[in-house]
Formats: C-alpha cells, structure tokens, sequence
C-alpha cells in the first residue's frame, strides 16, 4: 500500500504561528464523543450522576490526559521535556497513552471526591467512553507517519513505505535539526501534494543550531517516487516495507474493543455486571491488544528493547493487568464484607 502523505496540519491560522493539527483535532473529537456516550449512560442511569454534571468529568479528564500523558512522556521517552519551557508544547506531540491513563484515573478520583459518587462505577462509564478517543488518536498517528510498525516484506498486506523511516529521511534529504513543520512541509513537496515554491516561504530560514539551509539544494532531492524505488544490489528496496501499526492499534484498540464492551453492555444493560466489571474489561481487552501488536510495532528509539526482548509498551500494559487484579480483588473484598455486615444484621 502507498503511504497518503496527508499534511498533519490541518489548516493554519493566519498571521499567528498556529497550526491547527489533526493530532490535536482527534483529542477534540475523542473528548466530544467521550462526552456523549457519558450524557447517554447518566440519561440512563448506569452512570451515577445527573446528565448534566457529564461535562464536567471531561474536564477534569482533559487534565488528567494531558498532564498525565505528558508526564509518563517526560519520565519514560524524553526527558528534556521535563525543562518546563519544552513541556508546556504539547501541541508538538509527546503524550504516552499509559502516563495519560493514570491522569484519568486520578481526575476520575477527584471527581468522585468532588460529587461523591462510587469510584468504580465512573470508571466503568470511562471504560465505555473512552475506545472512540483511542480510534481517533491512531490514526492521527498514522497521518504524521509515527509509531509506525517494524520491518517486513513488500508482499505482506497492507506494508507501507513511509517517507518518516529514518532511512527515508536520510534519501530524501531531511535533517535532524530542521523543525518538524520544515520536514513535513518537505514530505509533501516529495509525494507531489505541495510545489516547493509554494512552501519555501514557510521554512525556516536556518537549522536549530543556527545555520543557514541551503533550501534550493535539498529541493532536488525531493522526490518520493525516486527515493522509494531504489535499491540495493540484491533488489531489496533501500526505504524498508514495515506494518501500519497505527491502524492495526486504532482497530484493536480502539474499534473492537469499544464494539466489545459495547456488546457487554447492551447484554447487562438490565442488569448491570458489578462496579469495576466494565474497567476490568477494558484494562485486560486494551492490555491484551497493545501487548499483542507491540511485536508488529517498531520499538520506541529512545528504548528499544528491555527484559527477555519485551517493549516499553508490553511492560506498562502488564501493569494494566495488575490494575485489573487489584480491581477484581477489591470487588471481592466489598463483596465480603457485605455479606458480613447482611449476617451480622
């Protein structure tokens, strides 16, 4: 398959230094959808507060996410987001999905705090809200070429080339210091969306260390059709084929999931399994998914691989399992001492 090239930036604002991304634009509409799927569970009484107050989760979620996932960023790929300057940009990207998770569940905490209402109930509700979100952001990834998968044959379904494989990078002449508009604006000139002359004017006139580009000389090398067919002397292509694992994430992750606990859902609806039931769901469903296509998915640079050949992403959703145990085991205890406090009466 062709890699589309799409511009990650939707539209500019004009006469400010703004863009306006799709990766940012799947938060919203996650957040939107998110929101609307908690209005229908409070409507119908599944989550424990008035419709109204639905909103109100979300906000305190859209901090949780944020900051949390910026957190588990800093702490786990990049540490120089920890300099307070770089880690306010969010809108550069740089969220880590685990580190945005535990945000939520201390916002969800707050919240609970805040209009006192069972923890584990609201956590359920998320669980139900929360599969859309991950379905957008993937393939917001996927526009902006990152968290792409590990290499494989040009003949397996759906492998891609992408023009953000740092061989790629190397051929068609981008540089590490340039700013991540100048080579995206770069890419597009090489798969023929844009003309140079069109974009020239929005590059930076030099690098990060303040040295002049030579725009008019790396414009001959623009050229994806060319870069893309060459190859070594034993005819393998020079730019590897690797899986699309942000949409085999988005569709694991994020659709059949949702269309999971969606199915539990609607089966208990009458019933309602017990507070917590739904989160464990989810954790154990999401844990098995990203743990499973993490073995397609190109290990983190800034990591590579940690014990017995494991990924970073394979060992926080092992995390998410213990989560999921502590939940159960938490239920079990409530359970008791219930049913101590009924033999007591």
């Amino acid at each position: 398959m062709q890699f589309p090239a799409w511009d990650p930036v939707l539209f500019d604002i004009p006469g400010l230094d703004i863009d306006i991304r799709w990766y940012g634009l799947m938060y919203v509409v996650g957040f939107v959808v998110g929101q609307w799927i908690l209005v229908r569970l409070a409507r119908s009484g599944f989550f424990p507060v008035r419709p109204e107050l639905a909103p109100d989760l979300i906000f305190y979620c859209v901090f949780g996410v944020m900051l949390g996932g910026r957190v588990g960023y800093a702490l786990i790929y990049d540490r120089t987001l920890l300099n307070p300057l770089l880690f306010v940009q969010v809108w550069k990207g740089g969220l880590a999905f685990h580190g945005g998770l535990a945000g939520v569940g201390v916002a969800v905490w707050l919240f609970c705090r805040r209009h006192r209402v069972a923890w584990l109930r609201v956590v359920d509700a998320c669980a139900l809200a929360v599969t859309p979100g991950i379905l957008a952001v993937r393939i917001a990834n996927f526009i902006n070429g990152e968290l792409y998968g590990r290499v494989t044959s040009k003949d397996t379904p759906f492998a891609m080339q992408f023009p953000t494989d740092p061989v790629a990078k190397r051929l068609l002449g981008l540089q590490q210091g340039w700013t991540m508009r100048d080579r995206e604006l770069c890419i597009q000139v090489a798969y023929g969306k844009r003309t140079f002359a069109d974009v020239q004017p929005l590059l930076s006139p030099v690098d990060d260390a303040g040295h002049k580009v030579d725009w008019d000389a790396i414009a001959g090398g623009l050229d994806w059709s060319r870069v893309s067919s060459l190859s070594n002397g034993n005819g393998e292509p020079l730019v590897p084929y690797r899986h699309p694992s942000q949409i085999y994430e988005g569709l694991c992750e994020g659709l059949l999931l949702g269309l999971a606990l969606l199915a539990v859902y609607r089966a208990t609806r009458q019933q309602p399994l017990r507070p917590g039931t739904y989160a464990v769901i989810f954790l154990l469903g999401y844990a098995i998914a990203r743990g499973s296509l993490e073995f397609l998915r190109q290990p983190d640079e800034q990591i590579g691989f940690l014990w017995f050949g494991a990924t970073m992403g394979q060992v926080l959703s092992a995390g998410l399992v213990v989560v999921a145990i502590a939940i159960l085991w938490r239920q079990k205890r409530s359970v008791a001492a219930a049913n101590d406090a009924g033999t007591t009466r």
